[in-house]
């Protein structure tokens, strides 16, 4: 579709340089000094900014991914309309078919909204049943839609793509939603929502073959959210959706927990957790504008920060945020637990407001510098206590990223044997802990 528009030799890399090295700086003065045992980056380009520079428009400059006037007379999970893209790995197109959907959801609310999936079937042929169907839903963690998967997926830069070929070779077809919509939410219920809606909208698009498939979910960190968010929903909002299983590590399980260790300044690699506090801040006053006002919780210092990531990817946000504690930019007085209503909506969308009604392959890292275990745990032993079907095991391994990588593995050879009919497994909650 692309092809005679995409040329990569038409960006060169010196306008990326000079993008990275002058498209974000802010007009003007400079943020405040900040104390020494702070963050001390400058404002950053961000992500968006370099996106722009290429061919392929974003999101928001895109009317593919327009809302129709009647889109509240749509069914949750009924197609707008669908494409054909050229998928790329770093750039170089991947031999895959690759069609997006374009699909009504619902936000947290009920109220209509629109968002994507991209739905790639490999080349290798499958007989004998169904194509099965992983969900890989990527941590996309971000304020910005040209950040989403449909998208990142078309220029090269989807973080997590070389992660879906171990099920891409084996056959399987995989869908990448926008879980987080066009509004880019974080952390909330109607993840799961879209991602329940995308398999939907999977299912209606006859030309797929892939209306009887089974189903599973993976992700990890922010994928993950949206993965078990899906999984727990399953039964009252899409039960039409055949899932067989969900595999998924790295997440917060009560926010509440999560936002009270992230909002402190904490020594060393654990300082980096401060930045998903930001990110939560500015994601969920998108959907509770009320609640999380930035001009009556924080200072005008506070303001500027939020306001700065209010349109960037997970990497800059990481950035920007790490080593930066919200709670030093709260107004005289408040703080998470006296701000009206946010520790009620953290409540609210934390995990275990529904027991998944299918097989569970939840992991951990005891040492999760961004999401300590002690914020996972009580969800955990509630899902065990509830009777889920619950396989779940800490991995004894520091930093989030590595345990990211050693949690795949397992995660794809459950996954491949749920997908081929073989049982779950018994259940089992290895949940070693650090002494003392």
């Amino acid at each position: 579709m692309f092809g005679e528009r995409f040329t990569w030799v038409a960006v060169p890399l010196a306008a990326l340089c000079l993008a990275v090295s002058s498209a974000g700086v802010a007009v003007g003065d400079p943020y405040p000094t900040f104390p020494p045992d702070q963050n001390q980056l400058p404002q950053l380009p961000a992500e968006p900014q370099i996106y722009d520079l290429l061919p392929i428009p974003v999101p928001a400059e895109d009317p593919w991914y327009a809302d129709p006037a009647d889109l509240a007379s749509y069914a949750p999970g009924q197609i707008i309309r669908t494409r054909s893209v050229q998928t790329r790995i770093l750039g170089i197109p991947f031999p895959v078919d690759t069609k997006q959907l374009l699909f009504r959801s619902n936000d947290i609310h009920d109220n209509p909204i629109a968002t994507a999936t991209s739905v790639i079937t490999p080349g290798i042929p499958w007989t004998g049943s169904a194509r099965p169907v992983v969900s890989f839903q990527e941590a996309i963690d971000s304020t910005n839609s040209a950040c989403n998967p449909s998208y990142t997926l078309q220029v090269g830069t989807m973080k997590e793509a070389a992660l879906a070929t171990g099920w891409l070779a084996q056959g399987f077809a995989i869908n990448v939603p926008d879980f987080d919509g066009k509004f880019n939410t974080f952390n909330t219920f109607d993840e799961g929502k879209m991602v329940l809606d995308s398999l939907r909208a999977m299912k209606n698009d006859a030309t797929l073959g892939l209306s009887d498939s089974g189903i599973a979910l993976y992700g990890y960190s922010g994928g993950g959210s949206g993965s078990i968010r899906a999984a727990e929903m399953r039964e009252s909002y899409a039960p039409d959706v055949r899932l067989l299983g969900t595999a998924f590590g790295g997440t917060p399980g009560d926010l509440r927990l999560q936002a009270r260790y992230a909002t402190e300044q904490r020594p060393g690699l654990t300082g980096i957790s401060n930045f998903t506090m930001w990110l939560g801040f500015a994601g969920l006053s998108r959907e509770f504008p009320e609640v999380f006002d930035a001009t009556k919780l924080l200072t005008k210092e506070g303001q500027a920060i939020l306001q700065d990531m209010q349109s960037r990817c997970v990497y800059t946000i990481a950035l920007s945020g790490m080593y930066r504690p919200i709670s030093d930019y709260f107004q005289p007085g408040l703080s998470l637990e006296t701000a009206p209503g946010v520790m009620q909506v953290l409540q609210e969308q934390s995990l275990g407001q529904h027991i998944p009604d299918s097989p569970i392959f939840w992991f951990h890292g005891i040492w999760d510098e961004l999401i300590p275990a002690s914020a996972v745990l009580p969800v955990v032993n509630d899902y065990w206590n509830r009777g889920a079907d619950l396989r779940f095991f800490t991995v004894p391994l520091p930093e989030h990223v590595v345990n990211a990588v050693a949690g795949w593995p397992p995660a794809v050879a459950w996954i491949s044997a749920v997908l081929r009919g073989l049982p779950p497994g018994p259940r089992f909650k290895a949940d070693f802990q650090i002494p003392g």
